[in-house]
């Protein structure tokens, strides 16, 4: 243990001293888009605090958020706030949910490891049945994915097999899901000696993937559709069921839950005891709760289940490696060690985080290389604002201002070295596709992140802010060659509610970061990676050695 602490001890900084509080403000969601018109919320939003950080020169540039950058396969995948955060913690590069469901899959590994074996033994006799996001949108999964999944299944023996799938809208365009339904449909009805068909679903908002507990009734509906095979909407085919929903311009992440039935009436693919089922999401955060009620034994309490079959359970991944959830699944996951939060602890920095309910996560576990809890329960605190309960763009101020007055509390406490917040809503406000709401919540962000590097500067502090990914920068579907907006038969504009391929700001400054500190000019392809560096520089320590280079030039 020794000898790990002191290999875990950073230097002192050749020449920052360190000493100041340094504060790190992620605005989630808030890129820096090449197309500024009326549709880029984050440029037509009045923003007075972010456009003088913009100004002053050498101190303001641009960062990677997506692709290769945060360990995604190519330069056409978005980022998302969970690898963002991951790299922006970990200070390196890791292969991430798709690109590793992808390596597994090419080399064939998956189906060799325990996981598909475990699930095997329920192909001759019973069903396996997959749930998840049905979409190509590579956030929470790929249905390229469950496609061969579901192939080897039939290939290895499977007699029956039943998918239950979430409509997307938020990742990919809006209505898309006729689509992936039809494409998933003909390629079932092509497997043979195989009984294989879709037997429930919903949309990903109203429909089993609920996220930090925010709410358990979604998740209900989840469980009443899938394994009960009971949900208002009942059709003889998935596609019915979806365009019956999708009636009244309902967009693909809000359709109710659906069941489909036979002749009869009877649900074609309830979950018995004795089958298999498999969490096709790669992303953990919205198929935790649909895991912890299947995977929670008598003392789950977060709804009546009324039935809870013994079914043979995996994920594609695990998805919360500390409370081992689920037990069983197809793809380890990254190892991501040493990160920065675990140097602070060992270097005896003190630490505060802060968001709500919504991001609270990603500025500790995903921060931490999917990590629960602390490192050093001394040294840190973790505090988390309730998020409201609704559709944000009803409330797009959010929780900015609680997230602020708390850590502008902190920060004057004297207690903390280094101190992280999130700003949720131009993510979250973006997410709805309501280009006003959006607007209003980058502009309250503006004005709340003011107040929190006026207390910076009133302390000689030093703050580093940046974003995550792109979303709000851009709320509107371009032709692809020209950009310019797309709009539906009835003219109306069609939506952009997906996060963007756009690269983000990143800002210094603050009265404790001396005049000759500037952005070196020799890293025009820095990722968010390379901010974990930074942070230790601006704190008065060299970097690890393995870590992406710091973004800093002492002049």
């Amino acid at each position: 243990l020794i000898s790990a602490m002191s290999d875990m001890k950073l230097a002192p900084h050749p020449s920052l001293k360190g000493g100041v509080p340094v504060v790190v403000a992620i605005l989630d969601g808030f890129g820096e888009n090449k197309v500024k018109d009326k549709y880029n919320a984050v440029h037509t939003a009045n923003t007075p605090c972010v456009d003088g950080l913009r100004a002053v020169s050498n101190r303001f540039r641009t960062l990677q958020a997506h692709g290769p950058a945060v360990g995604l396969p190519s330069m056409d995948d978005m980022g998302n706030s969970e690898v963002g955060h991951n790299a922006l913690g970990a200070g390196k590069i890791y292969a991430q949910g798709a690109k590793l469901v992808d390596i597994n899959l090419e080399s064939g590994q998956i189906f060799k490891d325990d996981g598909w074996q475990y699930v095997k033994s329920s192909f001759a006799e019973n069903t396996i049945h997959f749930i998840g996001l049905l979409s190509d949108g590579g956030v929470h999964s790929r249905c390229n994915q469950l496609h061969q999944m579901v192939q080897q299944a039939a290939k290895d023996g499977a007699k029956k097999i039943r998918c239950h799938v979430l409509t997307d809208g938020r990742d990919v365009p809006d209505n898309s899901g006729e689509r992936f339904i039809s494409e998933l449909e003909e390629m079932l009805s092509k497997l043979e000696g195989c009984d294989a068909k879709i037997a429930s679903g919903g949309g990903r908002m109203v429909v089993t993937m609920d996220r930090y507990e925010a709410d358990w009734g979604i998740v209900e509906k989840g469980w009443r559709a899938h394994v009960l095979g009971d949900a208002p909407t009942k059709k003889t085919s998935a596609m019915e069921a979806y365009k019956a929903l999708k009636e009244g311009d309902v967009s693909d992440q809000n359709i109710g839950p659906f069941v489909v039935v036979d002749g009869d009436g009877k649900p074609v693919g309830p979950i018995e005891d004795n089958d298999a089922v498999v969490i096709f999401n790669f992303r953990s955060d919205r198929v935790l709760e649909i895991t912890k009620a299947f995977e929670g034994g008598e003392e789950f309490n977060k709804f009546n289940r009324e039935r809870v079959p013994k079914v043979n359970f995996v994920g594609l991944m695990q998805y919360d490696g500390d409370l081992k959830l689920p037990t069983r699944y197809l793809v380890p996951p990254p190892s991501i060690t040493k990160t920065s939060g675990e140097y602070a602890a060992h270097n005896g920095m003190r630490t505060f985080a802060c968001s709500e309910t919504q991001k609270f996560g990603h500025v500790t576990f995903f921060w931490n290389g999917n990590r629960s809890g602390y490192f050093d329960e001394k040294l840190e605190t973790y505090v988390e604002i309730p998020s409201d309960k609704c559709v944000f763009n009803e409330k797009p101020l959010m929780k900015a201002r609680e997230i602020t007055d708390t850590s502008i509390a902190a920060l004057k406490s004297g207690r903390y070295d280094v101190l992280r917040v999130n700003y949720a809503n131009p993510d979250m406000v973006g997410h709805t596709g309501d280009l006003a709401a959006t607007t209003t919540a980058c502009e309250f962000c503006d004005s709340c992140l003011k107040d929190l590097l006026d207390a910076v500067n009133e302390l000689n502090g030093i703050f580093i802010v940046t974003a995550d990914h792109g979303n709000a920068d851009d709320m509107v579907q371009r032709a692809k060659k020209t950009n310019e907006p797309l709009t539906a038969k009835d003219g109306k504009l069609l939506p952009l509610t997906s996060h963007t391929l756009a690269p983000v700001p990143v800002f210094i400054g603050g009265k404790g970061l001396p005049d000759n500190v500037v952005f070196r000019d020799d890293l025009p392809d820095a990722g968010l990676a390379n901010v974990t560096a930074t942070i230790f520089n601006l704190m008065g320590y060299e970097a690890p050695a393995d870590y992406e280079p710091s973004l800093l030039a002492v002049k």
